[in-house]
């Protein structure tokens, strides 16, 4: 796994109602600070990405449909792939200064939650063209 990235598995509580699907605690590994949670949302087949953020630490969290994320380590030129779904249930926190993008794998549209260390700022991240990684979002 790249240096910083954690995987946290996350409990669903089922309930006759509806279930109650856990995100983050402030005592959890890999909080640090919380800035604001915000959701995307990832239309199939869609992509968005590359950014790099220099100061935010993200935690994300896909609590319908399914995501394939991408984090890209520059140093070492690796590339980590993970798929985050509510049967996949878990947390997903990265550090700052890696890239990341991420693809809507799921027949509708997925739903993103990124609990962020930080508030949102245009100044603190570095975007690129999805193009300038070599990176394939065709492959299984």
């Amino acid at each position: 796994m790249i240096n910083g990235v954690l995987k946290s598995p996350l409990k669903i509580v089922s309930l006759n109602d509806g279930n109650v699907m856990h995100a983050m605690k402030n005592k959890d590994q890999g909080y640090t600070q919380f800035g604001e949670a915000y959701f995307s949302i990832i239309n199939s087949g869609a992509i968005k990405g590359w950014k790099r953020h220099k100061k935010m630490v993200c935690n994300f969290i896909v609590p319908r449909g399914k995501i394939k994320v991408v984090i890209y380590e520059e140093k070492e030129k690796v590339f980590e792939e993970f798929i985050m779904s509510p049967e996949n249930y878990f947390r997903l926190t990265i550090p700052t200064n890696l890239w990341v993008g991420f693809q809507g794998i799921h027949a509708e549209p997925s739903l993103l939650l990124n609990i962020a260390s930080i508030e949102h700022d245009t100044k603190e991240a570095d975007v690129k063209d999805l193009e300038l990684l070599e990176y394939d979002w065709a492959k299984k």
